[in-house]
């Protein structure tokens, strides 16, 4: 009998997209805590399967898989769903979205949530960096929402690159030096994606087990997980 994969996440953390997917999927997985309070995600035990320290970890027949895009794009193509097969004519769009969300949104992201880590020079030029990243997530979403050829984000079905996205909208105005600097109602498009997908099974599913609250997507509050911290 095959083993179940093994997704290692901590809530409300990129393996909220992960988890969205294998639900969408239906696939069976155990959910390892990484607990993030303790840097657990920086310790021996967990480099040998992320040397880069981040979460998430999916451990698979093929070995772990680490960052985001690859294990998402690895579950569609082993479990057939979520994007276009390789030799679907939309298999291209899809690709080209799903890395702007890891390559452009996420990194984007990730410097407004972590300004410490991109400049040395001081708290004063933290605080510039991070009113720069703002209007750059803005921009990046301004494309996005202007998009022709992302057909996934007006559609009722679950895809790779929604799984991704719909964190990703969730965090800005949550984890973002809240100031109220990001509001979704800004992009129509982008509040009425993130309202269709909460309302599925699988996202109810994942908000109940991280603790996210009925509006996950559309209108976050803090997670109030059963288990592990956030941060």
């Amino acid at each position: 009998m095959t083993q179940p994969l093994r997704l290692h996440y901590a809530p409300d953390n990129a393996s909220l997209c992960i988890r969205l997917a294998l639900l969408e999927l239906g696939v069976p997985f155990e959910a390892v805590l990484v607990d993030r309070a303790g840097s657990a995600q920086k310790s021996p035990t967990y480099l040998v399967l992320n040397p880069n320290g981040l979460i998430p970890v999916l451990e698979t027949p093929d070995g772990p898989l680490f960052e985001t895009g690859a294990i998402l794009l690895w579950l569609a193509d082993t479990h057939g769903g979520l994007m276009p097969g390789p030799a679907d004519p939309g298999r291209g769009a899809a690709l080209k979205w799903l890395f702007w969300l890891s390559n452009t949104l996420h990194a984007s992201e990730r410097m407004l949530f972590y300004p410490e880590l991109y400049t040395t020079g001081g708290t004063q030029m933290e605080l510039v960096q991070t009113a720069c990243t703002k209007l750059r997530i803005a921009e990046h979403l301004d494309v996005l929402a202007g998009a022709t050829d992302v057909t996934w984000l007006d559609a009722d079905t679950a895809s790779a690159q929604g799984c991704y996205l719909a964190a990703l909208l969730r965090w800005p105005g949550l984890y973002g030096d809240a100031d109220g600097w990001f509001d979704i109602a800004r992009w129509p498009r982008l509040l009425a994606f993130a309202s269709r997908t909460e309302a599925r099974p699988a996202a109810i599913t994942a908000a109940i087990a991280e603790g996210l609250g009925p509006t996950p997507f559309s209108a976050p509050v803090d997670c109030t997980p059963a288990e592990g911290s956030a941060t």
